[in-house]
C-alpha cells in the first residue's frame, strides 16, 4: 500500500484566484489599518497644520501639544482609567457568569418552560419601556443616582449574548454527552462546571470581548447617573473634556480668550489613541479565540 502524500496541483485558474484572494486580503487589511494610522499621525501634528493641509500618513510639524492638553489633569485621567477598568473587569466576571449559567438553563431540553424564557429574553431586545421610566427607576424608585451601581449593571446581560452563548453550548455539547452524565448521577451542577464549562474556551473567549468591550467604550450611563467625577468613565472624562475645549473656542471668538493652546482637532486624534491603546494590547492575546468562537455551532453535524 503506497502511503506518499500526493500533492494537489493546481491549475492556473487556481493560480488566478490565490493571486485575485491574496490582493482583495491585502487591499482590505490596508483599509482597516490606515483610519488608525492617520489618527496616531494626527495626534502627533501642529492643530494649525491640520486645519490648514489637513491629515496625512506622516505626522508634520510634530508636537506633544494634543496629550499635553489631555495629561494636563493626569491624576484626573488616571482616576478615569482606574473607575474604567472596575467597570470593565467586574461587569465582565459577573455578565460571563449570568449569561452562561442562563444560557445553560435555556439550552436544557429539560427545562419545560425554556421556550417561553427565551421569547422573553428575545422580546426585550426588540421592545423596551424607554430611556425615561428606565432612568427613573435606577435614580428614583432604587435611589442609584451617583451610585456606581447603575453604570455597570444595567450592561451585565444582553439577549445577543444570551442566545450567542447558548449556540455554543448547543454546538460543542452534544445532549448525550449530557443524558450519559446524568445516567452515572451527575447534577446539573457537575455537568456544567466539569463538562460544559471547560469546553466554552472559545464562546467565553468570544461573549467576554463584547462585554469587555461594551464597558470599556461607554460612556452614556456615566454621563447620566455619576455626579463628579470619582465615577467618571474614560470615554466620558474624554468627551466632558472635548466639550470643554470647544465650548472655550467658541466663546473666544467673541472675546479676547486666546485658543492658540488648544489643540481641538489633534486633541480629538489624541483622545482616540489614548481609548483605544490598552484594547488593541488587550486584543491579540484573544484573538485566536475570538475566531474559532464566531463559528461555534455554525455548522453542526
Amino acid at each position: 500500500m503506497d502511503n506518499t502524500k500526493k500533492k494537489v496541483k493546481i491549475g492556473a485558474a487556481g493560480h488566478a484566484m490565490n493571486a485575485i484572494a491574496f490582493i482583495l486580503l491585502t487591499l482590505g487589511s490596508v483599509i482597516c489599518v490606515l483610519p488608525f494610522i492617520i489618527i496616531v499621525s494626527g495626534s502627533f501634528t501642529d492643530n494649525t497644520t491640520i486645519l490648514r493641509e489637513g491629515y496625512s500618513l506622516l505626522p508634520r510639524n510634530i508636537t506633544l501639544s494634543a496629550y499635553r492638553t489631555i495629561f494636563k489633569a493626569p491624576q484626573d485621567i488616571f482616576q478615569a482609567y482606574k473607575m474604567t477598568f472596575i467597570y470593565t473587569i467586574l461587569g465582565t466576571g459577573i455578565g460571563l457568569m449570568v449569561i452562561t449559567m442562563t444560557s445553560y438553563v435555556i439550552s436544557r431540553n429539560e427545562f419545560k418552560y425554556r421556550n417561553q424564557v427565551s421569547f422573553l429574553i428575545y422580546f426585550t431586545s426588540i421592545f423596551g419601556g424607554g430611556m425615561l421610566p428606565w432612568y427613573l427607576m435606577y435614580a428614583n424608585v432604587l435611589g442609584m443616582k451617583g451610585k456606581m451601581f447603575p453604570i455597570w449593571f444595567p450592561a451585565l446581560m444582553s439577549p445577543f449574548l444570551v442566545i450567542l452563548m447558548r449556540t455554543f453550548i448547543k454546538g460543542s455539547v452534544p445532549d448525550a454527552i449530557t443524558e450519559s452524565a446524568k445516567i452515572d448521577g451527575a447534577g446539573h451542577v457537575t455537568i456544567f462546571s466539569r463538562i460544559v464549562l471547560p469546553v466554552l474556551g472559545p464562546g467565553l473567549a468570544t461573549v467576554g470581548l463584547f462585554l469587555a468591550l461594551g464597558y470599556w467604550n461607554d460612556w452614556y450611563r456615566a454621563s447620566m447617573f455619576s455626579v463628579n467625577s470619582k465615577t467618571w468613565t474614560l470615554q466620558f472624562y474624554l468627551y466632558d473634556l472635548l466639550n470643554a475645549s470647544t465650548a472655550i473656542k467658541q466663546m473666544s471668538q467673541n472675546s479676547s480668550i486666546s485658543t492658540k493652546d488648544l489643540p481641538t482637532e489633534s486633541v480629538k486624534m489624541a483622545m482616540a489613541v489614548v481609548a483605544t491603546g490598552p484594547v488593541l494590547l488587550f486584543y491579540p492575546f484573544v484573538q485566536k479565540y475570538f475566531v474559532s468562537g464566531i463559528t461555534v455551532g455554525a455548522v453542526k453535524g
